[in-house]
């Protein structure tokens, strides 16, 4: 993968306000060039033994990959859940223009 490889990366917020202000602190730090916030997702997963059904709100987060180990920290960092989820995809194909403003976003 080349650092300037664009991501899209996931990450669930418990709710509607760490995911707007981990999106506008993202955005605002250069860390992502979009971030889309999908509500009402509904997550269930097993934690600490237990089987959890929650409603969350997805990130969907567009970066590059030498912006990621960035954007992971931040993200970790600002998340209040112990192990927040932060998984990155590449984009494999896409619209040029709209991948070289991601890259040019997060410069």
């Amino acid at each position: 993968m080349s650092k300037d490889d664009v991501l899209v990366v996931l990450c669930n917020c418990p709710d509607h306000a760490t995911a707007r202000h981990l999106a506008a602190s993202a955005v605002e730090q250069r860390l992502a060039a979009c971030i889309n916030i999908i509500p009402g997702v509904e997550s269930v997963y097993r934690w600490q033994g237990k089987v959890e059904h929650e409603t969350e709100f997805t990130l969907l987060i567009k970066t590059t990959a030498s912006t990621f180990a960035i954007l992971r920290d931040h993200l970790q960092k600002h998340h209040p859940d112990e192990l927040p989820e932060i998984i990155a995809v590449p984009v494999v194909q896409g619209l040029t223009g709209y991948l070289d403003w991601v890259r040019e976003s997060t410069n």
